[in-house]
This record gives C-alpha cells, structure tokens and sequence, in this order.
C-alpha cells in the first residue's frame, strides 16, 4: 500500500509516518519502480502499536523501546513492565502536580472580587504563586 493509504488506515498524516521512518520507529519501506514507498500490514500494525503507544501517553523513547520489546519473541515481560511501570510514576507526578495547580488556582479565583475594577487578585497571586 502506498503512504496515502497507510496514512487512511493509520489515522496518521503521511508527515508523521514519514517522521516515524526517519527516527528508526518503523523501517524504511521497499520502493516500488517509479520510486513510491510501499508499506506492508505489518507496517500498520506497528504503526497501529505506536498510535496506541502515543495515546498511552509514552513518550517517544518509550515507544522505541517498546516496539523493539513488541516485536522480539525472545523479551522479558519484565523489561516491558519496567517501562510501563516508570510511566505510570511520571504520569502519577504529573497529576500530582496539576492537582496542586488547581488547588492554587482556586484559591486565587476565589480571591477574585470579579467586578469591573482594574485590581485583579488573580494575576496578583499569579505573579506570586510557588511551584
């Protein structure tokens, strides 16, 4: 199939299978006569891996090495685990930290007289919140 119809079936842009290709994500195509890339089922359903991946939140490293891990009959489910493992703490962070943001947020929308004078509490315990 050509990039078009890997693109149609992927639900990716043909700009970012391009992109997946030059960072060793998938691998390089065969070429048809006329010079056309022509890409294989397996392509995408590796393709099909790393959009589930992506949404998954795993960063491209990640998703690197998971599609090495997805595609080796001789890994260790531990070494999966590890990865996915180590994302599960850095979105637990993440959280974390959005949680605290919006308990700041709060308090400085609360402070807010929300009326038409200048004075704005909000922008004021902006500029002095802590991270």
């Amino acid at each position: 199939m050509n990039i078009g119809e890997l693109a149609r079936r992927s639900g990716l842009t043909a700009k970012m299978i391009r992109y997946y290709e030059k960072i060793d994500l998938i691998s390089v195509p065969i070429r048809s006569a006329s010079g056309y890339r022509v890409y294989t089922e397996q392509d995408l359903s590796t393709l099909s891996f790393i959009k589930h991946a992506k949404d998954l939140g795993f960063s491209i490293d990640q998703i690197k090495s998971l599609v090495e891990l997805w595609k080796n009959p001789d890994r260790k489910s531990a070494d999966v685990k590890k990865i996915t493992d180590q994302h599960i703490h850095f979105l637990t962070e993440q959280i974390h930290s959005m949680q605290s943001m919006i308990l700041k947020l709060k308090a400085a929308s609360q402070m807010c007289s929300n009326d038409s004078t200048s004075n704005c509490s909000i922008l004021n315990k902006i500029e002095h919140i802590q991270s």
